[in-house]
């Protein structure tokens, strides 16, 4: 499988070449290199080397050193940001039982070869060298790009017990990259899913708004449901997926995602996008009665405990809800000055409403028309 060169960015190149003339070891690692090997552009670009990471530091101009429980480098060039970071080892029994031992956090520095067996899945422990276009596998990673499998490093069920957030993430790559999960990591997410309940919310909230990023995200939670991790991290949502009918018009809805939230998709949107399909597929037919939503427990509990939503996120959706009513009504818009009728358009909250009533064909063609024109003109 050829390797998409002319996608690697010349910032990182620059990064590498750097410091192999100061006689490190660097390569390009993770999930670029897993990226670039399967047809998808990267959006980030890691550097492991053998250099500490001060040594790197001196290597490279305008970079720091961050991190205290896991040092590495931080390279910024313009409005991109780069990571280097120094090849890690496991650490010993002996090492962790030291009490004088001055090593803290993640900090254990080895060999190209033990880094990559510390990774998750085989696919994301490919390490390449851009200037003598050579690829290093100690994992055989090359092997389930080709065969186009998610493989976990080591045993899967101990991997998944370690870091349960790699559960999430190996159904999310799978789908990013159109790849099978190996059965043998199929079945040990099957049977540990419930070590999710003691994965960060923070780290969760991470992986779902990365999954409302792929192109069909809702395929990545209905199969998150039917291996019954779904019911351990989203309670509420694996609920409602139990009715038929209302499970077919949320996939309806998802289908339809990309209408749904703005070319940035910002964690806000997104959510956004993600919480409408849910209450119309409950709702299909009759008004959101939205003073009641915002007093339902177990609704506020899904989206603050569950999703992890943030407050102004949570205001953010409500407001898009108001607007949209808002919105229905173009006659009372029709009736206010000049001066009311800008301030209302300058809202935010103009065009998540209008993307959201477009899929909800809550307008008709003639109002959908009447406020591209209005936005246009105050444009």
């Amino acid at each position: 499988m050829l390797l998409k060169e002319e996608w690697i960015d010349p910032y990182a190149l620059k990064i590498v070449s750097a410091l192999r003339k100061k006689g490190h070891q660097a390569f390009l690692v993770g999930g670029c290199v897993r990226d670039l090997l399967a047809g998808e552009p990267p959006k980030d670009f890691d550097i492991a080397t053998d250099a500490l990471p001060e040594a790197a530091r001196r290597c490279i101009p305008n970079s720091y050193v961050i991190g205290k429980r896991f040092k590495l480098v931080l390279v910024k060039r313009g409005i991109h940001q780069f990571e280097v970071a120094t090849f890690r080892r496991s650490a010993t029994t002996e090492e962790l039982g030291n009490e004088k031992n001055v090593i803290t956090g993640d900090n254990y520095f080895g060999s190209c070869e033990e880094d990559a067996v510390r990774r998750d899945f085989t696919v994301n422990a490919l390490f390449y060298d851009p200037l003598e276009h050579r690829m290093v596998d100690f994992v055989k990673g090359m092997t389930d790009i080709e065969g186009r499998t998610i493989r976990m490093i080591g045993d899967p069920a101990a991997r998944l017990i370690e870091d349960p957030i790699r559960l999430l993430r190996a159904v999310r790559l799978a789908h990013k990259l159109q790849f099978e999960i190996d059965p043998a990591l199929l079945e040990a997410i099957k049977k540990n899913h419930d070590c999710l309940v003691k994965a960060a919310l923070p780290r969760k909230r991470e992986e779902y708004l990365k999954i409302l990023k792929l192109k069909e995200p809702h395929r990545a939670f209905l199969e998150l449901y039917d291996v019954g991790a779904l019911q351990t991290i989203l309670p509420f949502l694996a609920g409602f997926l139990e009715n038929p009918e209302r499970r077919d018009t949320f996939i309806q809805f998802m289908m339809q995602f990309e209408w749904m939230v703005g070319p940035e998709k910002s964690p806000a949107e997104l959510f956004a996008g993600f919480l409408f399909a849910i209450l119309r597929s409950e709702f299909t037919d009759s008004e959101l009665n939205l003073d009641a939503l915002e007093a339902n427990a177990n609704w506020d509990h899904f989206i603050r405990n569950q999703l992890g939503m943030f407050k102004l996120e949570i205001s953010d959706f409500y407001r898009t809800l108001h607007m949209m009513k808002s919105l229905e009504n173009h006659k009372a818009y029709v009736r206010k000055g000049a001066r009311r009728q800008k301030a209302f358009l300058q809202s935010p909250f103009v065009i998540k409403a209008l993307r959201l009533a477009y899929v909800d064909n809550r307008l008709l063609f003639p109002e959908l028309l009447f406020w591209a024109h209005e936005l246009n003109r105050e444009i």
